[in-house]
């Protein structure tokens, strides 16, 4: 560092612990480090401490308290299908629809969610045969995953308190129906910390098409510490995390050696003031922020490279061909993360909104295969890809949604939200391959036997990650807050040990 930075730190050190005013750093020192502090500071008012009151403990001790055996999960990938697939046209095979199709049977009343009264039984307009030595029955929809069914564990009977996709949406993915709650992600993130300095331990790859529903909301750390929420990287923008790294054209003077002395002053100025205000969560948060990513600039360009992948993969995930080059992209993507120390990657399959996504109320013929095709190659590549390199001997893969559709046309058809009955598989490191869980009814509108309840999803994942959901607290508000809140058990019956 040059003896004028040693001046600015000596300066702005005194001044930042005693008045963190935005105005007091600039005068304090010109510099973009100084910028970037008082920045960081005013983005949600000034951190003092008298102003702080954190209920989040700290990592290391959630770490401690929670890891109670020996895990058999180091990593997870989630495929969330957005929209709400249909069960009974994918991996639900209901002959009885065939029997009753056309007969006006459903509720008389609209149910809540519902966007319109039920129509008539409508039968699958897709085929479905068996599978494997399990004899699974799938859809003709998925004709690649159809291949690997004896590698899945499938929870037949998942259901949820809603049929609002919102709701539906966070509930899935943070075990309530409203926002503010830490995703699973995040969870697993506070839990277990990070595998590699170098890369986030959360990163989240949204559909090109836009955000699902809830936006961010579906990714947020909640009331844990922010440095928790997934990283959100576009896959298909030509660069996948903006402002990595200064537009040179704009910024010539921010060169590496200026960058290296800005980093120097900021974490001298940082360590002054976190020394004086001490458990300031949301401080401790930025700082990491700020860390990791200037660690990204030297790991995440060669991580988010497929060139460096062969053709020969290229072509096995679908990127040769449009429908499949987005989630192509993505679940190779996911590979590279897991691959390179990521714990938890989430893929998702469709935005918001009527269209582009498994919200298929208008014409399940038309509206169905385009999204099924789509994720079904990709998907079936990343497993194969993730046993070939040994990565499944680690690895819990997991394919879900936010409900169900129900067994009625909406129109003639198309198929509403039902929140009643829906399908889950799992796949990878701790799961006994080829066995099925639960059951709906003849008609796929409600699970009947071994309901399985996000709760209960959520405490066999931390399970399989050698956590006990019962003991992953974080006293927010007064209360032991937890992903399962008071429900949960773990689905011991799909696990091989």
């Amino acid at each position: 560092m040059n003896s004028q930075n040693s001046k600015q730190i000596d300066r702005v050190q005194n001044e930042a612990v005693a008045s963190l005013s935005r105005r007091q750093l600039l005068l304090g020192g010109g510099s973009l480090a100084c910028l970037a502090l008082a920045d960081m500071l005013a983005s949600n008012g000034s951190l003092r401490a008298s102003e702080v009151v954190s209920d989040v403990q700290g990592d290391s001790q959630a770490s401690k308290a929670v890891v109670t055996r020996s895990p058999k999960v180091k990593r997870v990938i989630q495929l969330f299908m957005t929209g709400g697939a249909s069960p009974m046209d994918t991996f639900d095979y209901k002959p009885e629809l065939e029997r009753l199709h056309g007969q006006m049977l459903g509720p008389k009343d609209k149910p809540e969610g519902f966007t319109a009264p039920a129509g008539a039984i409508m039968k699958s307009p897709f085929p479905f045969q068996q599978h494997g030595e399990t004899g699974r029955w799938v859809s003709s929809v998925f004709p690649e995953q159809a291949k690997l069914v004896d590698e899945m564990a499938f929870l037949m009977a998942m259901t949820t308190k809603t049929n609002v996709h919102g709701p539906g949406t966070y509930m899935m993915n943070s075990g309530f129906l409203l926002p503010g709650f830490p995703c699973l992600g995040a969870w697993v993130s506070y839990a277990l910390g990070n595998l590699t300095d170098n890369l986030p331990t959360f990163v989240v790859l949204p559909d090109a098409r836009g955000l699902p529903y809830n936006q961010k909301g579906c990714f947020s750390a909640g009331f844990l510490p922010s440095t928790h929420e997934g990283l959100v990287i576009q896959a298909s923008s030509k660069t996948a995390l903006p402002d990595l790294f200064a537009d040179q054209s704009k910024f010539g003077y921010a060169t590496a050696e200026a960058s290296q002395d800005g980093l120097e002053l900021l974490q001298a100025i940082n360590g002054k003031f976190a020394g004086a205000h001490g458990g300031d969560a949301r401080l401790e948060s930025r700082l990491a922020s700020y860390e990791l990513a200037a660690k990204m600039q030297l790991s995440a360009p060669e991580a988010f490279d497929l060139s460096q992948e062969s053709q020969e993969t290229h072509r096995s995930y679908g990127l040769d061909q449009a429908p499949t080059e987005d989630f192509g992209r993505r679940c190779l993507l996911a590979r590279r993360m897991i691959e390179r120390g990521v714990r938890f990657v989430q893929v998702w399959s469709g935005p918001q909104g009527a269209v582009n996504n498994w919200d298929n109320h208008g014409n399940i013929q038309t509206e169905l295969p385009p999204m099924a095709l789509s994720v079904d190659r990709p998907i079936a590549a990343l497993l194969r890809d993730l046993k070939s390199r040994g990565l499944d001997q680690d690895t819990l893969v997991i394919w879900t949604t936010e409900f169900g559709r129900t067994p009625f046309a909406q129109g003639s058809l198309g198929r509403d939200h039902n929140g009643g009955s829906f399908v889950t598989w799992l796949w990878g490191a701790g799961v006994k391959p080829g066995v099925s869980y639960g059951q709906s009814d003849d008609w796929g509108y409600q699970a009947v036997e071994n309901k399985t309840w996000c709760y209960d999803l959520h405490a066999t994942i931390l399970h399989m990650l050698g956590i006990d959901h019962l003991k992953l607290t974080v006293r927010q508000n007064g209360i032991d807050r937890r992903l399962t809140d008071v429900h949960g058990r773990v689905i011991h019956e799909i696990l091989n040990s």
